[in-house]
């Protein structure tokens, strides 16, 4: 649409509002100057910004049909004006989803701080009604209506494109809701949601309150479709106690506002494909263990899960699995990473994940479907009950991609030794009961077939617990059978403080059940500790830092500081001990920052010693000792 009759359609819809230029610029969610510049045909919005102000004007009913046409004729995306094309042959249309995800037009999409950003504002509207810990289990709910709701629009883009115009499009979608990842009933979009469209309640059904309506909404979704139920709709938005509503309908309210900010846009182009995981990641991270608790899980950085996923080189059709995949994150950057390298894919990777957090699952199975992933996650403890079983012994995968929880406590030593799956026994033993680490590493060595392989994240601590020590260790007898069996094909080090819930630094080991014959008897150690960009409060593995660390992998050779090809005879030698800071000192990296923010960073550093000081002192008082020195 041109900007001069642009300019003129929004200076008639706010005459016949009849409201300033300042109220409509707060109804649109944009600032007052950007309403004068449109006005005085200073500017046009891009063609989102049109579609926005488009919904807009619908919401406002038929008084107001003749200005949503003329944005519609303007290029509206959501009414593309075209022939009607429908499909002639007889039988079910075959579903066309959109590609897994490509970014934005202008390559624009959520970065992390911006994500962050919203959920921080949307936590915050919600402060004084609920504990810091409980604030996720209201806001992703939302958030997840909010993602759906937004696929959703772009797949009726899709659509109307298809079809026709957008009426046409909604006709055939009702007839047939398989046409798209999930099927949001009328009631249940976020523009109803968020009162920016009206919508018809019969008597009986007209929510009366919006806590209701939430549940309601929820509940529609569900019910339309059956791989959500008991996954997204275990909230109740209206629930009361003791005579009181667990949450107003006034923060509701204000939630709902922030969510529906169109900066913050959750459509298939807008964020990346673990947007729902990221969400999640962050709300546990920052009330959970805000609060003093422990989120119970370390999850993957995304710039891990790339490394890890180019790492393994997925090739078509083979079958991927994760046995505590979490929301499905490394799943998905797997199948993105043979998008990467194989433009047409006539074979996608077949994708398997279970996990035993009921939120990180429900996440899970939506990334599935909505990236058009043919996979299949379950739900259920894997090491005491794992479900991909061929007869009853386990599944075997070309690749296996994890990150377990790192020295995991909670398992009872006896029930190693009466694995009906033969896991631990015959690979090298069983694991104390103080860290599960090497069960998992057990674990994913015997779902590998034949050429399998695998990349799997684990505690620093566990590639040297008692190596150098007198007598034997569990891990390292495990460790030691491992080499023997010349499984490892590289173990890589990670930065320092990559992970939400820990400054811990991380390992990568590579397994390998079919080395090329050039490896065997060999293993690439690699120190990555330097290949990092100093963050807040977290650190970021650099591009470059990914890119040199797949390069040593496959280029299979020395760099000084950085890799080195270690004969297996010389790891023996060192007890096992497969700490690639053992065998490649890497020079210290030098950083180059602002001094004052350096000082404010030693302040708060010092703040947390004083602070432990303080509880160390108040413990060891309790037990008769006096912190710093004998008693006077």
């Amino acid at each position: 649409m041109p900007e001069i009759e642009f300019s003129s359609t929004i200076r008639e819809l706010r005459s016949r509002l009849g409201i300033s230029q300042e109220k409509l610029a707060t109804q649109l969610r944009v600032s007052f100057p950007t309403i004068n510049r449109w006005e005085n045909g200073k500017s046009l919005p891009d063609p989102a910004i049109q579609h926005l102000v488009a919904v807009f004007v619908e919401s406002l009913g038929a008084d107001y049909a003749d200005i949503r046409a003329r944005l519609a004729a303007g290029g509206e995306p959501s009414a593309v004006a075209a022939p009607l094309r429908v499909a002639t042959r007889r039988g079910r249309r075959k579903k066309t989803h959109a590609p897994e995800w490509t970014p934005s037009e202008n390559g624009q999409i959520m970065d992390n701080r911006s994500m962050e950003g919203l959920l921080w504002k949307a936590a915050c509207s919600i402060r004084g009604e609920k504990d810091a810990p409980k604030f996720k289990d209201y806001i992703l709910p939302l958030v997840f209506i909010k993602r759906l709701s937004d696929v959703f629009e772009d797949e009726i883009t899709r659509l109307a494109e298809e079809f026709g115009d957008q009426d046409t499009a909604l006709t055939v979608l009702e007839a047939d809701p398989t046409l798209v990842r999930f099927y949001i009933p009328p009631e249940a979009t976020w523009p109803v949601v968020s009162g920016r469209k009206p919508f018809n309640w019969s008597a009986d059904r007209k929510p009366k309150t919006l806590g209701e309506q939430l549940t309601t909404t929820i509940r529609a979704i569900a019910k339309a479709n059956p791989t959500l139920q008991g996954v997204i709709d275990i909230v109740d938005y209206n629930e009361t106690r003791n005579g009181e509503r667990e949450i107003s309908d006034d923060a509701l309210a204000k939630l709902i506002e922030t969510l529906s900010d169109p900066r913050y846009r959750l459509g298939l182009k807008d964020v990346e494909p673990d947007f729902l995981g990221r969400a999640y990641e962050y709300l546990l991270r920052k009330f959970a263990e805000g609060q003093g608790q422990s989120a119970g899980e370390f999850f993957t950085p995304k710039e891990v899960g790339w490394l890890m996923a180019r790492l393994v080189a997925p090739r078509q059709g083979e079958e991927v699995y994760d046995p505590c995949c979490g929301s499905g994150g490394l799943l998905v950057k797997c199948q993105l990473v043979l998008k990467e390298s194989a433009p047409r894919i006539d074979r996608p990777l077949k994708l398997h994940g279970q996990e035993l957090t009921g939120s990180s699952f429900a996440i899970a199975r939506m990334n599935m479907v909505l990236h058009d992933m043919t996979g299949e996650i379950v739900r259920g403890n894997t090491m005491a009950n794992p479900k991909f079983l061929d007869d009853s012994r386990l599944r075997q995968f070309d690749i296996v991609v994890t990150n377990p929880m790192w020295n995991q406590d909670n398992f009872d030593p006896k029930s190693y030794e009466s694995d009906p799956y033969e896991r631990f026994e015959s690979r090298g033993g069983f694991a104390p009961g103080a860290s599960a680490d090497w069960a998992w590493l057990q674990h994913v060595a015997a779902s590998l077939g034949e050429k399998g392989r695998a990349a799997i994240v684990i505690d620093t601590g566990a590639a040297s617990r008692g190596s150098g020590g007198q007598g034997e260790n569990k891990e390292k007898a495990i460790r030691r059978w491992f080499v023997g069996q010349d499984l490892i094909e590289a173990v890589i080090l990670l930065p320092d403080n990559l992970f939400y819930n820990t400054t811990a630094a991380g390992l990568i080991l590579v397994l390998n059940a079919a080395k090329a014959e050039n490896r065997r008897g060999h293993m690439l150690l690699v120190n990555a500790g330097a290949a990092f960009k100093k963050g807040r409060p977290k650190n970021e593995l650099t591009e470059d830092g990914i890119r040199n660390v797949v390069e040593c992998f496959r280029g299979w050779k020395d760099r000084e500081g950085v890799s080195r090809v270690v004969p297996l005879h010389e790891i023996e030698t060192a007890d096992c001990n497969l700490s690639p800071s053992l065998f490649v000192h890497s020079k210290p990296a030098v950083f180059n920052g602002d001094i004052q923010g350096i000082l404010n960073e030693l302040a708060i550093f010092q703040k947390e010693a004083d602070s432990l000081s303080i509880s160390l002192a108040s413990t060891f008082d309790s037990l008769g000792f006096h912190w710093g020195g004998s008693r006077d």
